[in-house]
Order: C-alpha cells, then structure tokens, then sequence
C-alpha cells in the first residue's frame, strides 16, 4: 500500500518527501477534507516536488459541471497527476455522473479520483455506491472513501469488514481503492491489510494535529508502519 501525505504548501510539500511519501497531496486543510489551494500553490508544490513522487490536488466537493471542469484544469494545468473530487451537496447519481464526466476531460492528461464519504448520511453526500458507480461511468482511476467530519475515524464508520468489503467492490470494478479519514499508524496497518492500494493522512504527519505542519519524522514513522515496523 502507499502512503497519500497532503500538504498545504511547498514546504509541507518538502517534509512529506523527505520523510517517504509516495504521493504528495496539495489541500488547504482549513477549508476541508476536499479545500483546495491556490493555482500558485499548486505550481509550487509541483515544482518543489519534481519528479521524485507523484503528485495530487484536492479538487473540492462539486456539483455544476463548469466549476468540476475549472478546478480539474487548474491542477492539470499545474502538473499534478491525479485530482481528488467530492459531490457533497449533489441531489442524484445522475448529476454525480454529469459532474465528474465534466472533469474528465478537463485535467491535461490528470487522472481523476472520485471521493465517496464514510459519513455521507449525515453530511449531504451521495450514497458511496452511486459514486462508485460514477467512476467506472467516466473511466476514473480510482475511488476514495474518506470522512467529512473529522475527529471520528473512517474506522468509526466502517468496521475492518466493512473497509475490506468496500476495496473489494472497488477492485471488482477494476479501480485504485484509496482510504482516508483522520487515520493514525494502527489505523494504516488495518486499512493496508484489509487490501487497500493507497491511504491518505494529514493529522497523524503533522506535529499539532491536522492544522498544524507536516513533520518528516512523523512522515517517516508512517511510513515504516507500513512496511512492518512496530507501531
């Protein structure tokens, strides 16, 4: 499994590498699991990361095909690889579907990762099977199951069972199944060994918590709890 660090600048940027991240994720963490940076940001990122790990942007929750197509093109434009997007707010699959159709093509070359909640009922969202749904439709690289409310953890929603049932459907529908929800190091090894290919953090890479700044020494922690070490 692989490890997902977002950051919220070049610096951040900087430490998640150093400390063995295999995909750099620029998000404002103020504005959400989904808040999006700056296009000066993005270029920034980028440019600090280069070509040693691959890249990806936050994309927003959308519900309009112009502004999924915009934010698409703002992080192809910047090079990033992959760009994650969420359909809080969005009514039916049908728009779901139009929406993420819309991004699509938008990214420059960017492979798009449609966003399903772990708490959709209580934030608005569509329901994670419609989203699932949505990805193979559009030909998207992968879904992520994620939280809104941060706090409780994706494992406070799902059970191991549960996430493993999950990354199963994804996979059967030939898509990368990534996790993500105010995971800790305990919390990577069970999404891991419930089969997941990628698991993204923010709070558990940061000293002071998801606001604060990410540390290579806590990147790096992460990451040989992945790989076997002792958590």
């Amino acid at each position: 499994m692989q490890l997902l660090v977002s950051v919220a600048d070049a610096s951040e940027a900087q430490a998640a590498v150093a400390g063995g991240a295999d995909i750099v994720d620029a998000k404002n963490p103020r504005h959400g699991s989904l808040g999006a940076v700056p296009a000066q940001v993005l270029h920034a990122i980028h440019a600090r990361v280069g070509s040693r790990t691959r890249t990806s942007a936050a994309l927003g929750d959308q519900t309009d095909a112009a502004g999924a197509a915009l934010a698409a093109r703002m992080a192809g434009d910047a090079g990033m690889d992959y760009g994650k997007m969420g359909f809080r707010g969005a009514s039916s699959a049908a728009q779901v579907r139009r929406v993420a159709a819309a991004a699509g093509p938008a990214g420059c070359g960017m492979q798009l990762v449609l966003v399903a909640y772990a708490d959709w009922a209580h934030v608005g969202a569509p329901e994670p099977r419609r989203v699932l749904e949505a990805a193979v439709a559009v030909r998207a690289a992968g879904v992520l199951m994620d939280t809104v409310i941060k706090g409780p953890t994706l494992l406070d929603y799902l059970t191991s069972a549960g996430v493993a049932e999950w990354i199963s459907l994804v996979h059967e529908a030939g898509l990368l199944a990534a996790v993500a929800g105010s995971l800790g190091a305990s919390d990577l090894v069970t999404v891991r060994d419930a089969g997941a290919d990628l698991a993204g953090v923010r709070g558990a890479a940061c000293d002071g918590g998801r606001s604060g700044r990410v540390s290579r020494a806590r990147v790096e922690a992460l990451s040989a709890a992945l790989r076997g070490a002792p958590v």
